[in-house]
């Protein structure tokens, strides 16, 4: 591949008026291309489908309503009783003991079968 490549470069060199400036481009391609073309793939396995999970999260948890059962990030499981502006409070236990906690600590919201 390294000849065909030598060959190309010495084929647009020996061109036309712009064969120094097709040569510089050939050159820039060679080099950065493969960079170029590892960060595209990185953002298609790594970055976009992260992009969408974080998305389903959080429309999961707008969407959460007063009797949704969830589980907080550090593991405490309950019902949703009041909801505000960033925050809701949830019951858990058999003490019915209330928690305040912010949207943003919720890993899961599980909804009630409606019957």
């Amino acid at each position: 591949m390294n000849w065909f490549l030598k060959a190309f470069a010495d084929g647009a060199a020996t061109g036309a008026a712009g064969a120094e400036e097709m040569n510089g481009i050939l050159v820039f391609l060679i080099q950065f291309g493969p960079l170029i073309l590892l960060f595209g793939i990185m953002y298609f396995i790594l970055i976009r489908p992260q992009r969408k999970k974080e998305k389903e999260t959080r429309e999961m948890i707008n969407n959460a309503i007063v009797g949704d059962k969830v589980i907080t990030i550090g593991g405490i499981a309950g019902k949703i009783v009041n909801i505000k502006d960033d925050e809701f409070t949830i019951e858990t236990g058999v003490e019915r003991t209330k928690i305040t906690v912010k949207k943003w600590s919720i890993k899961e919201v599980d909804k009630p079968i409606s019957e």
